[in-house]
């Protein structure tokens, strides 16, 4: 089995208080254990970042903390996979087609990268943004 964590669930798994890290850590833990293939786009690793850092939390994440959680959970266990800059182009023109626009487009990021490598689940906490870049894989798409 072959199965993409995306942002939201990555974040949930990694923060022991987040509202989600119930349902989403069995998945990161499963993935850290090598039960699958674990995939993780390259642009999930900057908004991980992103939002790690910025988060309302006290004490907050610095960015070295940000770092070795990111360490630790993703880049020591996950195959991280990045669109070539003609996949970014023919992303940018289907959406452009779908009428898509907006912060979708870095799910459809994400999305195009578990299409790409034939994953078998994209775990997300956001199906239904995801169901819409990506409609030919709502079978994939799940709710860890």
């Amino acid at each position: 089995m072959k199965a993409l964590l995306d942002t939201s669930t990555l974040i949930a798994a990694m923060l022991p208080d987040h509202v989600h890290h119930a349902d989403a850590l069995p998945w990161l833990s499963q993935a850290k254990r090598g039960a699958f293939e674990f995939i993780c786009s390259g642009h999930s690793l900057a908004e991980l970042y992103a939002v790690l850092t910025r988060s309302p939390r006290k004490p907050q994440i610095g960015p070295s903390e940000a770092w070795r959680l990111i360490k630790e959970n993703v880049t020591s266990n996950a195959q991280v996979i990045s669109l070539a800059s003609d996949e970014y182009a023919l992303l940018i023109e289907s959406l452009a087609k779908t009428k898509i626009s907006g912060a979708a487009v870095y799910d459809a990021v994400i999305a195009r990268v578990a299409e790409l490598t034939s994953v078998d689940y994209l775990v997300t906490l956001n199906v239904p943004d995801f169901q819409r870049v990506w409609p030919t894989g709502t079978a994939r798409i799940v709710s860890p």
